[in-house]
């Protein structure tokens, strides 16, 4: 029998204890990361008091008042905070039913796409080393298969995404590869086709792509700027570090190809942020010689870094020690991250501006990312995958775009990637922005989409806890950076 009441019933007979949240500490300010509601809260001495009491013992509602009132607090202020903090789970009771329930264990039934990702072509140019589509870890099955979508298959996938998208007035496309650029002519065409199908309904479309660079000319720089269609560019940093990894068949490496035409690109295109997106792998992990040659040389605007995908046998993995000199060059351009801030000046390393951003729309996800969930991929032959990691792999397919969503799949790929059925993840306080990690990088690593990613968790949860840090400093010093900040992130 269920003996909990509401938050207003009994709360005067209550015995409370902590609650989930992590206490950290900017600019003199103490604050704690509320976990249950994926908030931020500041804490002022008393609050800051009567929470460090509740970790060593548990307390009345009196005691709570009595105490906060000792530090200032009216009574009436105390019982806000009481009930504020039950709320958000920040302190349990025995006798108060949180107000916020948990997150569901099912998937939404029907969630309107946000978006898709047309892989275009499966064939690329290159040939990394450690490439997740094509290397020792590749998980598709691209044989027999189209190379390259046809104008039919894009367009019942623009018909598609529009059909599936309920009532939203905006509506997203990735182009992606293979090398994207390598069916540019069909690219091309998808945009114009997409433009005039959405605004026959009265809404819009916008794009972005990724791209090795290798194939960018003047005329393909002329459209992507015109039609405000958003690049990231993968590379690996300077000449050396770049044809490491991300060479040619021959083995030649493609740095001296790409470079004067990412100068052309960055020049050019000035509707839409230009980002980088580095592959950190053995080797390759001086970071922030990367990005000082990525931001300040060639100019990128945007520079984000991730570990290679492996299944931790290939010798591209990055060791314990390539791994703590990636985190000690994060930290460090946290901070400069920091300090631009609080000058005012906007920073490029995106791994900072993302958290931020996710901090300030209090995000506190079921999932990992928006894939089988508000996204999907579509490979060259029409089949749906959760996303562009997946397309061409059978085992992963939800669906085609001819047939539909294979709702069985859909909702077994989303149970067992929801972050209340990844055991690990309920003891920890980061999974609102984490929610278990990557599910390609989980098959990869541990055979199921649905496991969490748990070589990364240290990893996860000291960055998360360096990135609160310059929230709250720049809350403290700088709020009205944050606005700003806030208004460009919902402009890119």
């Amino acid at each position: 029998m269920n003996t909990m009441t509401s938050p207003v019933a009994d709360f005067r007979t209550a015995r409370y204890s902590i609650g989930e949240l992590h206490p950290f500490e900017a600019a003199d300010q103490h604050y704690v990361y509320l976990v249950g509601a994926g908030a931020i809260f500041a804490l002022d001495e008393g609050a800051r008091a009567v929470l460090a009491e509740l970790r060593e013992r548990d307390m009345t509602h009196e005691d709570i008042v009595t105490a906060l009132v000792g530090h200032g607090h009216s009574s009436a202020d105390a019982e806000d905070l009481i009930r504020e903090l039950v709320f958000v789970r920040g302190i349990v009771s025995d006798r108060i039913a949180p107000a916020i329930d948990p997150q569901p264990t099912a998937p939404p039934a029907d969630f309107p796409l946000q978006a898709l990702v047309l892989n275009i072509t499966n064939q690329c140019n290159l040939a990394c080393t450690y490439c997740y589509e094509f290397g020792a870890d590749k998980i598709a099955t691209p044989q027999g298969k189209p190379k390259f979508m046809t104008l039919e298959t894009a367009k019942s996938s623009i018909d598609f995404l529009l059909a599936q998208s309920g009532t939203r007035e905006n509506v997203h496309v990735t182009f992606f590869g293979g090398e994207t650029l390598m069916n540019f002519k069909l690219l091309r065409e998808v945009v114009l086709y997409a433009n005039e199908a959405a605004a026959a309904q009265g809404r819009s479309m916008t794009y972005s792509l990724t791209t090795n660079a290798t194939l960018l000319t003047d005329p393909i720089i002329e459209f992507l700027a015109d039609n405000d269609v958003g690049v990231t560019v993968s590379i690996d940093g300077p000449a050396e570090l770049q044809d490491a990894r991300r060479v040619y068949k021959s083995g030649k490496g493609s740095y001296e190809v790409i470079e004067p035409r990412l100068k052309k690109l960055i020049a050019r295109h000035r509707s839409r942020a230009i980002t980088a997106r580095v592959t950190l792998s053995e080797g390759v992990t001086d970071v922030l010689r990367i990005y000082r040659h990525l931001k300040d040389e060639l100019g990128f605007h945007e520079v984000g870094f991730a570990p290679v995908t492996n299944s931790g046998e290939q010798d591209y993995a990055i060791n314990g020690d390539g791994m703590s000199r990636v985190l000690a060059d994060f930290h460090a351009l946290a901070q400069e991250w920091l300090d631009y801030a609080l000058s005012n000046r906007m920073h490029g390393f995106s791994n900072v501006s993302e958290t931020i951003a996710e901090l300030m729309q209090g995000v506190n996800k079921s999932h990992p990312c928006g894939a089988g969930l508000g996204l999907l991929g579509v490979s060259p032959s029409g089949d749906l995958s959760p996303c562009h990691r997946f397309t061409d792999a059978d085992t992963h397919t939800l669906g085609n775009i001819e047939t539909g969503i294979d709702s069985a799949k859909r909702e077994d790929f989303l149970s067992r990637g929801h972050v209340s059925a990844k055991y690990e993840c309920q003891s920890c306080w980061a999974r609102p922005l984490c929610a278990g990690g990557c599910h390609h990088e989980a098959f990869v690593r541990y055979g199921d989409t649905g496991h969490a990613n748990l070589h990364y968790c240290d990893w996860i949860r000291e960055w998360t806890d360096t990135c609160l840090r310059v929230y709250g400093a720049v809350a403290a010093q700088n709020p009205q950076f944050l606005e700003r900040f806030a208004t460009r992130k919902g402009q890119s």
